[in-house]
């Protein structure tokens, strides 16, 4: 009776404690404490007793004295348990707060790490994705999304994560296509790897995500340039040699044409003539593809270089609508070669608008973006026509590639090789694919020239004398 009556002054919280092996630990200190009152007990009924001591020497509580001698022993055991209690709180406190500082130090890593990365389960849900992940792919709150319908299902990047995850593939450096929602084109670098548990099958996969759009769009422009040298090497002999046939036979022709006694003859003549003239034009501009520009290094404004080639463009479109809108600002570069730009863009656009609509009109919208220390001015000529041909958009800036019955197929692989000497670029694409057009219909040509940064100039104090 008296030991259960010390089991029960135990406080309720030692009852249930929080760690199963304290709890074990507590059973095993009572289970000691009964043992030694039974062998007190035990003693007691045999007889046997232990000296007495003087009670200013031994305050203990004396084995005669059962109930106090009990007491004593599991406040003992109880003050040991609560000792231990609190050393294993500290010891859990510890580990917790370095988990959290772990899983805090994790996440910041993730979150500022310059790659993207997402993190797929095994069933499709993406549980976690970084800013640069969001910011790759132009998508944001990707995180518990379905990987397909957040990167399209007919994707190269979803049919690599598929793969990953059904059969455990792992793709290194791999490069893929995506089209962010706003309609932009991007290239992307793709690593994937399978998350696994020993030998078990893929519970879910790591993606890493690098933007090379950048990267891309520079690579094709060096190859290009390097082959407009090549081309340039190549071309500059032969269209010599085949300008001096040209004046040969020219000669004859007009020969021929001087002749008033044969009438066929100078009818023949001057078919001659006229091919030779078509051919001629062909190499001039030919030759003006192929051979390098001299670039002078004056500042162009190109808001009264727009207007004046839309005054040009009207003379000969009248019924075309021509208009301006937006900034323009100052390049460096050559006036004649950036008008030739803007009257070769334009007069084109003006011919697509006539081709199929009913009130043809063409716009030339400017736009300055960027930082103040890499300035871009953005050109976009657009018009309401037909559009472009899927399979011919790929193909427009190759020399020699017309849709036109009397085109030479090199007005706008000149374009090309004048901006890019300016150090811009030039993209083509349907209307249809910018979400800001009302119109479906119709074509835009996009050119980004480098533009000049102004500094304002510094206004001197002079100091007055009174």
């Amino acid at each position: 009776m008296p030991v259960a009556l010390c089991l029960l002054a135990l406080p309720r919280h030692e009852a249930a404690l929080p760690y199963p092996w304290l709890f074990a630990a507590m059973t095993g200190i009572i289970i000691l404490g009964i043992l030694i009152v039974t062998v007190v007990l035990l003693r007691r009924m045999m007889g046997g007793s232990a000296p007495e001591k003087s009670v200013d020497k031994d305050p203990s509580p004396r084995s005669d004295n059962e109930p106090a001698f009990m007491t004593a022993s599991m406040q003992a055991v109880i003050q040991k348990l609560r000792e231990q209690e609190k050393e294993l709180e500290r010891l859990h406190k510890i580990e917790r707060d370095r988990a959290e500082s772990t899983a805090r130090f994790s996440e910041e890593v993730t979150r500022n790490m310059p790659a993207g990365l997402l993190v797929i389960g095994a069933n499709g849900l993406i549980t976690s994705a970084n800013p640069a992940a969001e910011q790759a792919l132009g998508i944001q709150t990707l995180s518990f999304r379905r990987y397909s319908e957040a990167l399209g299902e007919a994707s190269r990047l979803s049919a690599l994560i598929e793969q990953c995850l059904s059969e455990g593939l792992v793709f290194r450096r791999e490069q893929a296509a995506h089209t962010a929602p706003d309609g932009t084109h991007r290239e992307l670098g793709v690593t994937i790897s399978p998350i696994r548990r020993g030998q078990e099958k893929a519970t879910g996969a790591i993606c890493l995500l690098s933007d090379l759009t950048e990267l891309a769009l520079l690579q094709k422009q060096m190859q290009m340039r390097e082959n407009l040298a090549a081309l340039g090497e190549l071309s500059a002999g032969i269209a010599h040699e085949f300008k001096n046939a040209l004046a040969t036979i020219s000669g004859y022709a007009q020969m021929i044409h001087s002749d008033p006694a044969a009438r066929d003859t100078s009818e023949n003549a001057g078919k001659i003539l006229e091919q030779t003239r078509s051919v001629t034009h062909v190499v001039t501009e030919f030759l003006r593809y192929a051979r390098p520009l001299d670039i002078s290094a004056e500042t162009v404004a190109l808001a009264p270089l727009v207007d004046r080639a839309i005054v040009e463009i009207r003379e000969l479109f009248p019924r075309v609508a021509i208009h301006a809108e937006g900034d323009f600002g100052e390049v460096a570069g050559d006036d004649g070669l950036l008008r030739q730009v803007l009257l070769n863009l334009v007069r084109n656009a003006a011919e697509a608008s006539l081709a199929s609509a009913a009130e043809p009109r063409v716009t030339v919208r400017g736009v300055i973006s960027g930082e103040s220390a890499e300035l871009s001015q953005g050109i976009a000529i657009a018009d309401n026509g037909p559009g472009i041909a899927s399979e011919v958009l790929p193909k427009l800036f190759l020399p020699f590639f017309t849709t036109k019955a009397n085109g030479t197929g090199l007005g706008l692989a000149v374009v090309q090789k004048i901006l890019l000497q300016h150090g811009g670029q030039i993209e083509a694409r349907n209307r249809t694919q910018r979400a800001e057009f009302a119109a479906p219909s119709g074509a835009e040509f996009i050119v980004s020239l480098p533009a000049i940064r102004r500094v304002p100039e510094a206004v001197e104090s002079k100091e007055v004398a009174i």
